[in-house]
């Protein structure tokens, strides 16, 4: 005889199971400790009987070994009471065996399910993220992009990238979930929206600039595809009512070296003359403005030339440093 264990997720709708756990719920008596468990109104609908018991990994290891017992595991798992079990189990003379049934598999992605529960409760719990705003996230949000642009400066791709990208992912949920308090009871006031909204919005657009992918539009290579991202983009602009300038669109709050690097890039698609570039003012900026240029140019990014040469200085001065401290 035998001990099953049949495991859900919480990010699977209930209800929704394996086949091989249907058919392991019909092998015998089916116990939980979970008198709230989620599945246990549809296992009723469907015929199944769950009996809701006191845990007791010494009665459930004995009754095991005569008959088939199925426990439907609380949704963490019951990692505690399961451990007990299995060492109630090997100190009988004839332990059971012990099989786990997963009920339900998380799909890609369904960790996400995870983030949206953990910051509804931050927000409503918690004083610090109770106050927040869009306004005063801004710095955070700065700041982890520039640490995830370090990480990988420094090829830390492992667990460093992945975690300094999770910093990033919580502030993106948090301005959605700022934002979903301002939807009204319908889901479809004001300015709000949500972080199935976000989701939606860059499923939407990665289709509509993909026509390559998702369409039948032919293309020879990366260079096709960047014209056709470019006249979509146009396109969009055109229908929101935009200006049709190749710049629109360029964020001209970002760091004054890839602000630069940006417009020459696109004023140079759109064919602008080089001549636009002289007698620039300020001069130390022309100067500046002017390198930026060369360095694209010789087909180098500038950004990143100058973040080389100034993590460069920073050893440099960090040696010297350390050769003053050396007696």
């Amino acid at each position: 005889m035998a001990l099953i264990v049949v495991t859900t997720s919480p990010r699977v709708a209930p209800g929704l199971l394996a086949p091989a756990a249907w058919k392991a719920l019909t092998r015998g008596r089916v116990l939980t400790g979970t008198p709230d468990h989620p599945y246990l109104p549809y296992l009723d609908e469907a015929g199944v009987q769950v009996e809701v018991v006191t845990p007791d990994p010494g009665a459930i290891a004995r009754e095991s070994r005569t008959g088939t017992v199925v426990w439907l595991a609380a949704q963490d798992g019951d990692e505690d009471f399961m451990r007990a079990v299995g060492h109630a189990a090997i100190s009988l003379d004839e332990p059971p065996e012990i099989e786990v049934v997963p009920g339900s598999y998380d799909l890609p992605g369904a960790r996400l399910l995870d983030l949206v529960q953990v910051m509804d409760r931050l927000r409503r719990e918690c004083p610090w993220d109770r106050k927040q705003t869009h306004e005063s996230l801004v710095p955070y949000l700065v700041e982890e992009a520039y640490e995830v642009l370090e990480t990988i400066h420094e090829g830390a791709y492992g667990p460093p990238l992945r975690e300094e990208l999770g910093d990033l992912l919580l502030q993106v949920m948090f301005h959605a979930r700022l934002a979903q308090e301002r939807m009204g009871p319908e889901g479809t006031a004001g300015d709000g929206f949500d972080i199935d909204d976000v989701a939606a919005g860059i499923v939407e657009k990665l289709v509509r600039r993909h026509p390559h992918v998702f369409a039948d539009v032919e293309v020879s290579g990366a260079g096709d595809v960047a014209d056709n991202w470019e006249t979509i983009k146009a396109a969009e602009r055109a229908a929101k009512g935009e200006t049709a300038s190749a710049l629109s669109g360029v964020p001209m709050g970002q760091p004054a070296i890839s602000l630069a690097a940006q417009l020459l890039r696109r004023a140079g698609r759109a064919g602008a003359p080089a001549s636009l570039a002289g007698d620039l003012t300020p001069p130390a900026g022309a100067r500046l403005f002017a390198l930026v240029r060369e360095t694209q140019d010789a087909g180098l990014d500038p950004e990143a030339e100058l973040r080389a040469a100034a993590r460069e200085y920073r050893r440099r001065v960090e040696q010297w440093e350390d050769a003053a401290d050396t007696p």
